[in-house]
């Protein structure tokens, strides 16, 4: 996975966001990297659209920069703001886990394989969880949560507990929610069964 980096600059007291934006800057926040303090910062625009365009929100590693401190180390990119309706960036923040045993993450679920209870059974996958929320040491955030579905049969129910999670990866939720299950096939209505002989008929 390509690392990802931003430089910023501190951020001048009493200047007004607006007049940042006109200057093709972005007002920015960084938590976490000296306790509960936080810093106002300053980003480019452009670099932090291309940042935002490659990055997900709690998920990915950034090498943060702040050259007037002097600070730099990895940091999460844990908000973006955007413009109600033009869509467009007006600030985001990072918080730094250089000096974190473990953070929160939130990560993607990719479902694998083709259930049994599909193949053989004509069941329907029905998928309750898309994303999980876990925790972690900064440097094993996995990119993706793989989940073999192969052996589920109809009426299976696969758990949050039931996931083969990394080694050192916790999930947050609950444990018993159910992430995904085998759903019967759905019998074929009258108004099906009519269709079929009226389509029979015609054959």
């Amino acid at each position: 996975m390509e690392q990802l980096s931003i430089e910023c600059n501190l951020r001048p007291e009493g200047i007004n966001p607006r007049a940042l934006r006109r200057e093709g800057k972005l007002p920015a926040v960084l938590y976490g990297h000296q306790g509960a303090e936080s810093v106002s910062l300053v980003v480019d625009a452009h670099a932090a659209g291309l940042l935002v365009r490659k990055a997900s929100i709690n998920n990915t590693l950034v090498d943060v920069s702040v050259p007037e401190l002097p600070w730099s180390g990895k940091a999460l990119l844990r908000e973006v703001q955007t413009h109600p309706w033009k869509n467009k960036i007006h600030h985001i923040s990072f918080f730094s886990v250089g000096a974190q045993e473990s953070v929160e993450v939130v990560v993607p679920v990719h479902y694998t394989g083709t259930p049994k209870g599909v193949r053989e059974a004509g069941g329907v996958l029905d998928v309750m969880v898309n994303e999980l929320a876990i925790k972690c040491a900064p440097v094993s955030i996995p990119e993706v949560l793989e989940v073999d579905v192969t052996d589920l049969v109809v009426g299976d129910i696969l758990h949050i507990t039931d996931l083969k999670l990394p080694a050192g990866v916790e999930a947050v939720a609950d444990a018993s929610k159910a992430v995904a299950m085998i759903a019967a096939p759905s019998k074929p209505t009258e108004e099906d069964a009519a269709e079929e002989a009226a389509i029979a008929a015609d054959a």
